[in-house]
């Protein structure tokens, strides 16, 4: 497979995923399906392929003392960008996997965030943080209080 082909299905394999968590969070195959940490593998596997083969003594130089102008030279290959994208899509959809089970376990709403992870993931991790504040700060009942308050005797 081309590096092209190879960055269209790593765009491909994570929309399932995502899917899943923003349309059908309480679907009991979507709790099963994030579950399990193999999307995670997978897109491991696929940035060990990509960044293995971006290892020059340029780039190794540019990743060991990072420079903005080194580091933006080291993203101009196809390669090391995809390598980069690769890593963005398993990070984003690593904390994307978290904000659905803490919203599952919480109660917390997440659609919003989860979108807004799929495509800027530190804007969707602020953005479940401060939801979640927000509940507990705003919207939580007396019993939740007092479930979360630990008694002293």
């Amino acid at each position: 497979m081309t590096i092209s082909q190879l960055f269209d299905f790593a765009n491909i394999f994570v929309l399932p995923f995502w899917v899943l968590m923003i349309f059908l969070p309480k679907w009991s195959i979507t709790q099963k399906v994030m579950e399990s940490y193999l999307p995670f593998v997978a897109l491991a596997g696929l940035y060990i392929y990509l960044f293995s083969g971006s290892i020059t003594p340029e780039s190794s130089q540019a990743l060991s003392n990072p420079q903005l102008a080194d580091i933006a030279r080291f993203f101009s290959t196809e390669r090391i960008a995809a390598t980069g994208w690769v890593h963005f899509l398993a990070f984003d959809l690593f904390v994307g996997r978290w904000i659905y089970w803490e919203g599952q376990k919480t109660g917390v709403w997440t659609i919003h965030s989860l979108s807004l992870c799929l495509f800027a993931g530190p804007i969707g991790l602020l953005s479940h943080i401060l939801t979640a504040w927000i509940q507990e700060r705003f919207f939580s009942t007396s019993e939740d209080t007092e479930i979360s308050t630990p008694t002293t005797t």
